[in-house]
């Protein structure tokens, strides 16, 4: 990935995207904001417990940073519902989005949750999709696929993803795996009740039909990384890191 750094805002980019010049797509580290505490600093989540003013002056400078007006999020509810956002009203629940609107921001707040960022080159097409362990059980990606080769004609090879820092395989521990996760997930086991979800996501996209050549993990633990990362696991009262993509 790669690291940037402009006006006390820093950002993580996947390498994949970069031949796009027509694409944006950035991680949001946790420096550079208004809030304070657990909060600290450039939290994005209004439903934590942060002060509702330092949110707001923190996605303006997201914003900025991006040079758009307008965002889409929703209220994540770890379910499977993708939405076509095609204009900047808030809908209640949804984990993931799609578009193919210029200068719209999919926004998908996350503290362990992988929020991966899909690319339809052919169509000029994106989606942002939120997914924690539930959504990966659900599995959530798959729908978003669906969702794009139903309305934009999207063809799965054509695909390009990349999927944020998460929880890692040493840190995603599950003791009541055998009655949470499906026996398909039981092989991704690196050690006693802890489990690889990058590779359960690598499975799931390249079952859906996207060459595994075009995804890219960023492979960083969110709870191994507290200086730039909220983790959930970590501790329960804590911010949240955005993530957003946009075409131009």
């Amino acid at each position: 990935m790669i690291r940037k750094e402009k006006n006390g805002i820093h950002t993580l980019q996947f390498e994949i995207f970069e031949q796009f010049k027509n694409l944006e797509c950035a991680i949001f580290l946790r420096q550079g904001g208004f809030s304070l505490g657990n909060f600290q600093s450039l939290n994005l989540s209004f439903t934590v417990g942060d002060l509702i003013e330092n949110v707001k002056k923190n996605e303006e400078r997201i914003l900025n940073h991006l040079f758009i007006n307008d965002v889409i999020r929703g209220n994540l509810s770890h379910g499977t519902t993708i939405i076509k956002a095609s204009n900047v009203l808030e809908v209640d629940f949804f984990d993931g989005m799609i578009t193919n609107r210029p200068n719209l921001g999919l926004l998908i707040t996350h503290a362990d949750c992988q929020a991966a960022c899909f690319y339809d080159p052919v169509n000029h097409a994106i989606a942002n999709v939120h997914s924690g362990w539930r959504g990966s059980v659900q599995n959530i990606y798959k729908n978003a696929v669906d969702k794009m080769i139903q309305t934009y004609g999207t063809d799965p090879k054509n695909l390009i993803v990349g999927i944020t820092p998460s929880l890692g395989p040493e840190d995603a521990e599950f003791i009541h795996f055998e009655k949470e996760l499906p026996k398909s997930f039981w092989p991704f086991q690196v050690k006693p009740n802890f489990f690889d979800f990058w590779q359960i996501s690598m499975m799931q996209l390249t079952e859906s039909g996207i060459p595994a050549n075009q995804i890219e993990i960023a492979s960083l633990s969110t709870f191994s990384n507290p200086q730039d990362f909220f983790s959930y696991r970590l501790n329960n009262i804590t911010g949240r890191n955005a993530t957003v993509i946009t075409l131009r």
